[in-house]
């Protein structure tokens, strides 16, 4: 399952709520966060590694990231 989590104009720890509650509901699969500070960036990253996910690539978007986790 693949889902797409919109984080932008969120602060923190909003962004990481969003992530760890869609990470109790998936379990495994790929879940794309967007969000546009540098602090989301590394509290979602960080959060998602403390729960088993994997980052996968952070790319730049606009004017924001874009943060592909993975769970086999």
């Amino acid at each position: 399952m693949n889902a797409t989590i919109d984080a932008r104009g969120l602060s923190c720890p909003q962004p990481v709520i969003l992530v760890m509650n869609r990470i109790k509901e998936q379990k495994n699969g790929t879940i794309e966060i967007l969000v546009d500070t540098d602090t989301a960036r590394e509290n979602v990253s960080r959060a998602a590694g403390s729960k088993g996910w994997f980052v996968d690539r952070i790319e730049q978007d606009g004017t924001g990231y874009r943060i592909v986790i993975v769970k086999k």
